[in-house]
Formats: structure tokens, sequence, C-alpha cells
């Protein structure tokens, strides 16, 4: 579900930054108010991506904080089950790296 709205989120901001920069462009070939609509409406399209960004941010983040939560509980609650599944792991990158 994360991955789906950070990859919308990313193609809409980047979706936004083409439409300014091709607004600034246009705006560099003309003068007087037509220029300085251009202008605005980049800046516009500039401040809206970067407010998607900055909240695809803080949803990663607060995905991060519930999930180091989780998997805290876990351990608390099944320290002899973690230990040994981190020591399988181990154990299997041990055999794969040492087969290189």
């Amino acid at each position: 579900m994360l991955e789906n709205n950070i990859s919308t989120v990313n193609n809409d901001v980047k979706t936004l930054v083409k439409d300014a920069q091709a607004l600034f462009t246009a705006a560099t070939a003309l003068t007087g108010e037509k220029a300085d609509e251009l202008r605005g409406r980049g800046m516009r399209a500039l401040e809206t991506a970067l407010a998607k960004a900055q909240e695809a941010q803080q949803a990663a983040v607060e995905y991060g904080k519930q999930a180091a939560s989780s998997t805290d509980a876990y351990v608390k609650e099944n320290p002899w089950r973690s230990i040994a599944v981190a020591a399988g792991v181990g154990l299997l990158v041990g055999v794969i790296l040492g087969r290189k």
C-alpha cells in the first residue's frame, strides 16, 4: 500500500516539475503579463510538487515508526524465536558469502 502511494506521489511530482519547467521555458520567451502569469503558474506547480513530496516523506516516516514499533513488540514477546531467526539468517548469509 505504501509503495503504491509513494509511486503515485513520485509520478505526480515528476509530472508537476516537468510542467513547471515547461512553463518557465515558455515564460522566458515572453514578456509582460503573460510571462508573469506563466511564472506564477510554474511556481504554484513547484509548490504543489514540494507539498506532495513532503506528504510522502511524512507517510514513509510514520510507516517506518509503526514497523519499528511492531517489530520491537514482537521481539519482546518472542525473544527466543527472534534469536533463532537472527541466527538462521546469519548462517544463511555466511553460507552464501562462503561460497563466493
